[in-house]
């Protein structure tokens, strides 16, 4: 994976290329920057661990808790435990840790089989065309204030359909729809093509409930809790994907989240369920 030019996505790939340390141990670099590290970076990191012991077979789905906030800067060795091997489908567990402690946890099943039944009850949602919308990154630094305040690229393109309100304590519906796609052309592995798309999955996600109370970036703060994603066939994220997600209840300032991703064609290729942590600052 490796590169002479560093871009957004060159550097997740190359973060991705994870280096193997014993039997079922791999370590990743985490990268420098600010804040705790982003969740679904490790949640991919620990994707491509796990596919490394499963030979072909793909990711079909993954549940996970993030047990405590990662650092950047600090190295992250992901140990992966076989729990069963049949004749269809892998199960292996992943425990990521810095240093001492335990960071995150990981289930995640892998499957050789892609026929069977099939259906899909409902069609994706309505929704401009991405190139007619704007960018993610420029929105959250209107919100923030101003066009300096804007952060670089990152690794995935996103295109908002429903934006937030740029007055502070708006409350709107907590639904969201956005696209997204690689910054560039991922490598022909699936089980990169699988990561990264893990890795979306928690982009934008969390903030669709903070829009119910009128959390805006500077009026809220928020982390994932637990995640869970259902990958209905193998998956290729070289295009636009459609990235629904509401709300539909919050208690004790943990809001569920329910998402649904489709590909360029409708067709849904990806379900996301998660509990994050909503708090005014």
């Amino acid at each position: 994976m490796a590169s002479s030019i560093a871009t957004p996505l060159r550097r997740l790939l190359d973060r991705l290329d994870l280096q193997q340390v014993g039997d079922s141990t791999f370590a990743g670099t985490s990268g420098q920057g600010e804040g705790t590290l982003f969740g679904g970076f490790v949640a991919a990191q620990a994707v491509i661990a796990a596919g490394r012991t499963v030979g072909d077979r793909w990711l079909h789905s993954l549940h996970a808790y993030f047990l405590r906030p990662g650092r950047h800067g600090v190295p992250i060795h992901y140990m992966v435990t076989p729990l069963r091997d049949g004749r269809t489908f892998s199960t292996r567990q992943v425990v990521a840790r810095q240093g001492d402690e335990a960071i995150f946890t990981l289930t995640a099943d892998f499957t050789r089989t892609t026929d069977g039944l099939a259906h899909q009850q409902s069609a994706a949602p309505d929704a401009p065309r991405p190139e007619s919308l704007p960018d993610w990154e420029d929105l959250r630094a209107e919100l923030l204030g101003g066009a300096h305040l804007r952060r670089g690229d990152g690794a995935l393109e996103v295109r908002v359909c429903d934006p937030d309100s740029p007055e502070p304590g708006v409350r709107l519906p907590p639904r969201r729809r956005v696209w997204m796609r690689p910054r560039g052309v991922l490598p022909e592995e699936a089980q990169v093509h699988a990561a990264v798309l893990v890795y979306a999955t928690d982009r934008t996600f969390l903030r669709t409930a903070a829009r119910h109370h009128g959390l805006g970036w500077r009026l809220g703060a928020g982390a994932s809790l637990d995640h869970a994603v259902w990958l209905h066939q193998p998956v290729r994220f070289d295009d636009w994907i459609l990235y629904a997600s509401e709300s539909p209840v919050c208690r004790g300032s943990r809001a569920l989240l329910l998402g649904e991703m489709y590909n360029a064609a409708g067709v849904r290729i990806a379900s996301v369920a998660q509990e994050g942590l909503l708090r005014p600052v």
